[in-house]
């Protein structure tokens, strides 16, 4: 690897640069469980953390280890653990350093699946979730006390499609020790949240890092910049002794590595207690997607604007969501994070309500009706009967979610396909 940061060279050299046996230029399928160790001394180092390497596919496999490197260098990340799925990074990014009796403060635009997973799931592990309105970044401060143990956000919030603040509250975060953690699963490539101030980023790989719609992967990044041992009084799970790895204290069993206590922690705790680990074969297959990245983001950002602007002017069509039909400080926010495009999500509303979203769904030729977003196909959905369908009412509007709400995922197909399915299903909406 050169060293570059750019990220089109990034995805296709970073991590990796032939196999030392064979010469093989593509990353090899390590499609096994376990790893031959050379000694006794070998495997009592690996298990004491003396040294780094492969113990057993559910911590870590080769394959995985370059899409880990891969995926950090594209963010400016220092370390990177790979798991099962999206959810799945969600998850262990938050359990990672918050017990029962602390609690975290999330945005309150987020998909629904996170949605639920904070406000049921967590208080039921007695993780209490603040929720703050990202409109004013103060909300956070507001909600902040000594049991706080992270911030969290996505960078483009499905369905609102309004970019978070992400200087802004990582600024709040800094004065009170509080990592920001952030979704990036829509804006690759488009958003480095590093960059900007958050300690922690994830991504559903599922989606656009992947592209091609074929496997379910996670992963979380370590910005390393986050100083875990200077606030050890809010951090006891990283500065304390952890009976469940022979009293490791991870912000100095690591410290002969690097600046990478919350990876090391989340490897050896999280994936090995709960075991979302993720597919060699998923991470091999999303290490192919990955190679066209930054071209398929050029690509979906490119027809998402001309579709915002042909729905704009479609006359049942009421609202457009997304990110270049914005104005004011929603705009200022997409303009300052977002860079090279505003990504291929959007939301339109039917002035037909209800009816006119299933309509409409059922009357699409080409696009698919699936629940996913980010594959190289164009894609639809009606949030309010599936994705969303399981919040209340009001938990459901306040997410932007109306029964008139569509949501797409512009995939890279020539544009003129793309308006005429758009087109002859308005027509039936």
């Amino acid at each position: 690897m050169t060293g570059s940061s750019k990220p089109e060279t990034i995805v296709l050299h970073a991590g990796y640069r032939a196999d030392p046996t064979t010469g093989s230029v593509a990353v090899p399928l390590y499609q096994t469980t376990s790893y031959q160790f050379r000694d006794t001394q070998h495997a009592a180092d690996l298990f004491a953390l003396k040294e780094l390497g492969n113990i057993y596919t559910r911590l870590m496999n080769p394959t995985n280890d370059v899409l880990e490197q891969r995926v950090a260098a594209l963010d400016g990340g220092v370390a990177a653990v790979a798991v099962g799925s999206g959810q799945a990074a969600t998850t262990f990014s938050i359990l990672n350093i918050a017990q029962a009796g602390d609690n975290i403060v999330s945005s309150t635009d987020l998909y629904g699946g996170t949605w639920n997973l904070f406000a049921n799931t967590f208080k039921q592990m007695g993780i209490e979730v603040r929720f703050a309105d990202p409109t004013d970044p103060e909300n956070f401060r507001r909600l902040t006390d000594d049991k706080t143990r992270a911030y969290y956000a996505e960078t483009l919030p499905n369905p609102k499609l309004q970019v978070f603040p992400i200087r802004e509250v990582a600024n709040i975060g800094d004065e009170f020790g509080i990592p920001l953690i952030i979704d990036n699963t829509a804006a690759p490539v488009l958003c480095r949240p590093i960059d900007h101030g958050a300690s922690i980023v994830m991504y559903s790989t599922t989606k656009f890092i992947a592209g091609h719609g074929t496997s379910v992967g996670g992963i979380v990044i370590d910005s390393g910049k986050f100083d875990w041992e200077k606030h050890a009084k809010r951090f006891p799970l990283l500065n304390e002794p952890d009976p469940s790895y022979h009293g490791a204290v991870w912000t100095q069993a690591v410290k002969p590595i690097g600046p990478v206590a919350y990876a090391i922690k989340l490897r050896c705790t999280m994936l090995r207690d709960l075991g979302a680990a993720a597919s060699p074969f998923n991470s091999f297959q999303t290490i192919q997607g990955m190679e066209t990245l930054p071209l398929r983001m050029e690509r979906h950002c490119e027809n998402a604007n001309t579709v915002a602007e042909f729905l704009s002017t479609h006359p049942k069509v009421t609202k457009v969501i997304h990110p270049s039909m914005q104005d004011g400080e929603s705009r200022r926010r997409a303009d300052t994070y977002l860079k090279g495009g505003y990504g291929s999500l959007m939301g339109f509303e039917l002035s037909g309500g209800k009816s006119a979203g299933e309509t409409f769904i059922n009357s699409l030729e080409m696009f698919y009706h699936v629940a996913n977003i980010g594959d190289t196909r164009s894609l639809a959905i009606h949030p309010a009967t599936t994705t969303h369908s399981q919040l209340s009412e009001k938990d459901r509007l306040s997410s932007g979610v109306t029964d008139g709400y569509v949501r797409l995922s512009i995939g890279i197909e020539h544009i003129d396909d793309i308006l005429a399915d758009l087109k002859q299903a308005l027509d039936k909406a």
